[in-house]
């Protein structure tokens, strides 16, 4: 008797062995992705979008004012916000040449409500020349995001 045994599926080594490649390869890919860096990037990504946002509403309010910044701003970079010891710019800016004020996604306290009560964790200031720079102070990854016009 001539028997032939047909032995079809995988063995338990084999099967480990694909469930090892799948993991090493899973273990690669989310090293190289690194979310927690990405999402660093996209807030400075919207950090850089919103300083350019407010310095544009401050060149545009200053070339409707025959040249003139708002008055709140200073020498010494200081946060924007309706608080004490804040630059308020708010309603020179609000609703003619920006919709509304952008603040910092990840500052501490920094939020939107309306004129009345902000915080957008961004810096402004002017120096003798009248550059106005605009700054994100809690830039993540070692970057600074800045802009002086």
């Amino acid at each position: 008797m001539n028997l032939k045994l047909n032995k079809k599926g995988f063995t338990l080594v084999e099967v480990l062995l694909v469930v090892v490649i799948i993991a090493i390869l899973a273990a690669i890919v989310i090293v190289a992705i690194n979310p927690g860096r990405q999402i660093s990037q996209a807030n400075n990504t919207q950090r850089s979008s919103d300083v350019k946002a407010i310095l544009d509403a401050v060149h545009q309010y200053s070339i409707d004012n025959r040249g003139a910044l708002p008055t709140a701003i200073t020498t010494t970079p200081t946060v924007v916000g309706s608080g004490a010891g804040l630059i308020d710019i708010c309603t020179d800016l609000v609703p003619t040449y920006m919709a509304e004020m952008p603040y910092d996604p990840t500052a501490s306290g920094a939020a939107y409500t309306d004129c009345s009560a902000y915080n957008t964790g961004y810096t402004i200031a002017s120096d003798a020349n009248g550059r106005v720079t605009v700054a994100a102070p809690t830039a993540e990854l070692s970057e600074t995001v800045s802009v002086t016009r």
